[in-house]
């Protein structure tokens, strides 16, 4: 009776152990802590600032490869306009004069709360560009003037831009981007007409299209 009583205990303790071995062998076991989310995109913004104190208009590009949803590399490139006074006649035909250019370089961009669906990121672009100013018509009669003055002349700049975005993660492939840069430049000079730089804040709204954890991991169940 005893030995009876003993096996039935044995039988007791075993099989729950040995049932729910077996249930963790149905499942694909890997440590959360070592999973690297990674994910690629494109995205375009738009904002708002002001060169020499006129409203100026910024169109924005990027692709960039994020890392774990932490850290974003990749490349943007932003081109400008506004438009002034000609108070150069002597120089341009017209009433306007268009100021266009365009910079572009390695962006880079931290993010703080990464999983959440608001979070926070500080980008910065560095790089080059060029600016460069463009009226209806040259002046053909412009005289006594030793250099040759194209109205398509531009001139170089260095730049760097930080700033800082919210972000609205919406889903696994679309994200809405909202914050404010500042632009740091170099220099320019425009021969015989201007020189100056293009400092100044802007604010703006963009949209970022791509897969942001394409290597998200889930516990796949054995049906073998």
């Amino acid at each position: 009776m005893n030995r009876i009583i003993t096996f039935l205990i044995l039988v007791l303790v075993i099989s729950p152990a040995f049932s729910q071995r077996k249930k963790d062998k149905d499942y694909v076991e890997f440590d959360d802590r070592k999973n690297v989310v990674h994910g690629v995109y494109f995205g375009f913004n738009f904002h708002y600032g002001q060169i020499d104190n006129r409203d100026t208009a910024f169109g924005n590009i990027k692709l960039a490869y994020v890392a774990n949803r932490k850290m974003e590399v990749g490349l943007g490139g932003t081109v400008f306009f506004n438009e002034r006074d000609n108070d150069r006649p002597d120089l341009f035909n017209g009433d306007k004069i268009a100021m266009i250019g365009g910079y572009g370089g390695l962006h880079l961009e931290p993010i703080l709360f990464g999983r959440k669906f608001i979070s926070v990121s500080f980008p910065v672009l560095v790089g080059g560009g060029a600016i460069g100013y463009f009226g209806n018509n040259f002046s053909d009669d412009y005289e006594g003037v030793d250099e040759d003055i194209d109205d398509e002349d531009f001139d170089t700049f260095f730049i760097v831009e930080p700033g800082i975005n919210i972000l609205y993660n919406f889903s696994r492939y679309t994200q809405l981007e909202t914050g404010i840069r500042y632009r740091i430049t170099s220099d320019y000079e425009q021969p015989l007409y201007k020189k100056g730089n293009i400092n100044g804040f802007s604010v703006g709204v963009g949209l970022k299209v791509g897969i942001f954890n394409m290597g998200r991991k889930k516990k796949i169940k054995d049906n073998f």
